[in-house]
C-alpha cells in the first residue's frame, strides 16, 4: 500500500517504522520538517496517490490547518484514517470535508503510549461506515492487535476520551498516594508491594511504576497531550458532568505553567514537592 503519514511525534515515529517495515510504500509528513528516511516535505506530494492518509498529529486545530492540501489531493479510493484525540464535533466536521472530497474516512483513536505503539500494541477504536473500517482495520493490523467497533465516529472520539480521563484522575490518585508515603518513610519499594496486592492496583501503575521509581520522566504521553484531551472531555460533555476531570485539568495546566509540559504526565508529582 501506499501510505502517507501525516504527523511524526512519538506515535507517528514508531508506526512509520512499522508501516516500512512491513513493506508499505511510505511517504512521512510533518509539519515540523524532520530529518528521517522517507519523509516529504511538501504536504501535496506526500498525500498525492496515497491509497490511506493516516493522520496523527496534535489537536483538531492542527488538523483543519493541513485538511485544505489533504482535501484537494484526495480520490474516491483513499482511505483516510484519524488517529488523533479530537472531540466528536470536530471529527464530524473533518468527516463532512473528507467525504465530500469522494474519499473515505474511519476515526480511528487508540491507547496505549509510546511503549505499545513500539511493539505493535496499540488498542484501537473504531468508527464510521462498516465497510471503511473493514478497510481501516486491514490496515492498522500493522500497528495493534485489538479493535473495538465503537459505531459511529462519534462514539470512537468519546471512548478515547473516557479512557484518557481516567488515566489523568488514577494518575494524580498514584502520585498523591507515594509522596503522602514517603513523607510517613515507607520506601518506593513497600508502597509498591503493598499497591500490587491492593484492589487499587492498575495497570497504569504498572506501566508507570519504573518510571516513578526512577523519577524518569522523558515522555511516553505528555502532560500538554494529555491536558489537551481532558479539554476536549470537558468541552465536549455536560456542565458539571465531570467533576474530576475539570480539578485534573486545572492540576495539568498548573504543570504547564510550571514547564512540566513536554514531559511525562507522572511529572506532574513534581507539583507535589513545591
Amino acid at each position: 500500500m501506499k501510505i502517507a503519514l501525516i504527523g511524526y511525534g512519538i506515535i507517528g515515529k514508531a508506526w512509520s517504522e512499522h508501516y516500512v517495515a512491513d513493506g508499505h510504500e511510505v511517504r512521512i509528513w510533518n509539519r515540523t520538517p524532520k530529518d528521517v528516511p522517507h519523509f516529504v516535505a511538501d504536504l501535496t506530494t506526500a498525500v498525492s496517490g496515497a491509497d490511506v492518509v493516516h493522520i496523527v498529529i496534535a489537536d483538531p486545530p492542527a488538523i483543519e490547518s493541513v485538511l485544505p492540501s489533504i482535501t484537494a489531493n484526495l480520490t474516491p479510493a483513499t482511505l483516510v484514517i484519524q488517529s488523533s484525540t479530537i472531540s466528536p464535533d470536530a471529527s464530524d466536521k473533518f468527516l463532512s470535508l473528507i467525504t465530500k472530497s469522494g474519499a473515505a474516512y474511519v476515526e480511528a483513536p487508540f491507547t496505549g503510549s509510546k511503549i505499545a505503539a513500539e511493539k505493535r500494541e496499540n488498542v484501537f477504536f473504531l468508527g464510521g461506515n462498516s465497510r471503511d473500517k473493514d478497510r481501516a482495520r486491514a490496515i492498522l493490523s500493522s500497528l495493534g492487535k485489538t479493535f473495538f467497533d465503537m459505531g459511529s465516529n462519534r462514539q470512537a472520539c468519546v471512548i478515547k476520551l473516557a479512557m484518557n480521563l481516567q488515566i489523568a484522575s488514577i494518575s494524580q490518585a498514584l502520585t498523591e498516594a507515594l509522596e503522602f508515603s514517603r513523607l510517613a518513610g515507607i520506601s518506593d519499594e513497600k508502597f509498591f508491594e503493598v499497591l500490587d496486592k491492593n484492589v487499587a492496583h492498575s495497570g497504569l501503575s504498572d506501566l508507570k511504576k519504573p518510571k516513578l521509581l526512577a523519577n524518569d520522566f522523558s515522555p511516553q504521553f505528555s502532560v500538554k497531550h494529555l491536558h489537551k484531551d481532558l479539554r476536549l472531555a470537558l468541552a465536549s460533555a455536560p456542565e458539571k458532568l465531570l467533576p474530576l476531570t475539570a480539578k485534573a485539568a486545572e492540576i495539568h495546566a498548573e504543570g504547564i505553567k510550571q514547564g512540566l509540559a513536554e514531559e511525562d504526565f507522572t511529572a506532574l508529582i513534581k507539583l507535589l514537592k513545591k
